[in-house]
């Protein structure tokens, strides 16, 4: 019964090597199954026959924001089970590929329970089971992966492509691994899992492994915002706003905000001579936007982003920063970038969209249908 915190995982730099992976022989000497890593909600689904409950990662409720995959679940999974997952959205955009749309699926979570039902039918989204913690009257958390593997393969051997629940794809091959990791983020994928064959389940550990895309990027510092703990005595840098010149506008790509105390302070302080009015500044002509936020403009608010105090100090476009991140979401980075070096040797107006790497594109029909 609910709540139940999901298995976790922890980074690694590439596809591992399941010879190499459990030299002790913690894990009975079973190797590894890898398979797509998603990117959505990470969701427990409960099911007692008519009864259904979506929790997400933190516990939290997620079933009254996916009735269609309530609805689903009653009619396509087995009448008493507990499967570990995620929920998500995939789309066609103008005739391209079925993809993962990672912006969309953010928008189902919404007060209001006409939207809700309005976006189910709009925007349906999708549940893919990757492991299995229940079945009938047996829990399986203590049993090794192989065997939850089988039997979560037995009980959902009736699911087809169609969805909208599913069951991911896996394999004992690091060579397919690889090739799915290259492949699938065409797709919206975030990289790919590997799951020690012989690991029993362990609610809130790292005991999986994720291998996701690291890329670098030049970017444009154009702002930052204080840190929660910063005080007039002590002013702290809580982040920085990067942005990329597109056709000759500087456009807001994301942030910077893993640093030490320490490089906070010395960040907050090498910035001050950069700090400039909003109407001096290329992101002044938003400063409308208080409260809707088309095209995610900074400083500007979202459903979750509620609450929040997302005013930044304007600073002068003139510096240029390397940094790590994983992914696109549109047209910004999916996650927080992460700091790498400055680059005074870049001319600001050199830093454009041009410079990423685009994935080749991959239908999600293609990683489901495997």
């Amino acid at each position: 019964m609910p709540p139940v915190q999901p298995m976790l995982a922890k980074a690694v730099t590439g596809v591992p090597d399941p010879a190499k992976f459990d030299p002790e022989g913690r894990y009975d000497g079973l190797g590894l199954s890898f398979e797509p890593k998603w990117d959505g909600f990470r969701c427990l689904l409960f099911k007692d026959r008519d009864e259904v409950e979506l929790a997400s990662r933190n516990t939290k409720p997620l079933t009254r924001y996916f009735p269609e995959l309530v609805a689903a679940a009653r009619e396509q999974l087995p009448a008493r089970c507990v499967l570990d997952g995620e929920i998500f959205v995939a789309l066609s955009r103008d005739g391209a590929k079925r993809r993962l749309e990672f912006e969309v699926l953010q928008e189902r979570i919404h007060p209001a329970k006409s939207r809700i039902d309005l976006l189910a039918e709009q925007t349906p989204a999708s549940f893919v089971a990757f492991d299995l913690l229940a079945l009938d009257d047996t829990s399986y958390v203590d049993r090794p992966f192989a065997d939850r593997r089988a039997t979560l393969e037995q009980a959902l051997a009736g699911l087809g492509i169609e969805g909208p629940c599913h069951l991911t794809r896996t394999s004992r091959d690091p060579a397919v691994a690889e090739r799915w990791f290259h492949q699938f983020e065409g797709a919206g994928l975030d990289g790919v899992v590997a799951k020690p064959m012989g690991a029993p389940y362990q609610p809130n550990a790292r005991t999986m492994l994720k291998i996701k895309h690291e890329r670098t990027a030049d970017v444009v510092v154009a702002g930052m915002r204080e840190h929660k703990t910063s005080t007039p005595e002590r002013p702290l840098l809580g982040s920085l706003l990067l942005g990329l010149y597109d056709d000759g506008e500087l456009q807001h790509v994301g942030v910077s905000a893993s640093f030490t105390e320490k490089r906070r302070a010395e960040l907050w302080e090498e910035m001050q001579a950069l700090v400039v009015p909003i109407e001096d500044h290329p992101w002044g002509r938003w400063q409308e936007f208080l409260v809707a936020n088309p095209g995610r403009q900074p400083g500007t608010q979202s459903r979750w982003s509620q609450g929040k105090d997302l005013s930044f100090t304007p600073l002068r476009p003139e510096r240029v920063l390397e940094v790590k991140y994983d992914a696109m979401e549109g047209r910004r980075f999916r996650h927080t970038a992460h700091f790498k070096r400055w680059r005074d040797d870049r001319d600001p107006e050199s830093c454009g969209y041009d410079q990423l790497e685009q994935p080749v594109s991959y239908d999600l029909s293609d990683v489901l249908g495997g």
